[in-house]
């Protein structure tokens, strides 16, 4: 998967077809979510775990309580790229899951 910087177009699309919770902030796409209880928290972190080892692209994240806190940014490109979109689309999935 492209390691290519978006331009302002690519990353504005790509955004459109993610959860509507996504955001942009200091080149990266930041999202927070809450869990029903501790444990769907860690279920999710451990779900996403091997997604994210599978891509070779690893979050960004904090965990407290039930509420996880999400970060993506393809460092060694300096921004943003498809990797981020595509991961972002795999975490979308398992929060759904989860619910």
């Amino acid at each position: 998967m492209s390691r290519t910087l978006l331009n302002d177009e690519e990353l504005r699309e790509g955004l459109r077809e993610l959860d509507p919770a996504w955001s942009v902030a200091e080149k990266a796409l930041v999202r927070t979510i809450e869990f029903d209880s501790f444990l769907t928290a860690v279920r999710f972190i451990s779900e996403l775990a091997p997604v994210a080892e599978q891509l070779d692209h690893h979050p960004d994240l904090r965990l407290s309580w039930r509420t996880v806190e999400l970060s993506l940014s393809t460092h060694s490109a300096g921004g943003l790229t498809l990797l981020d979109l595509k991961l972002a689309h795999e975490l979308d999935a398992i929060a759904d899951r989860l619910g």
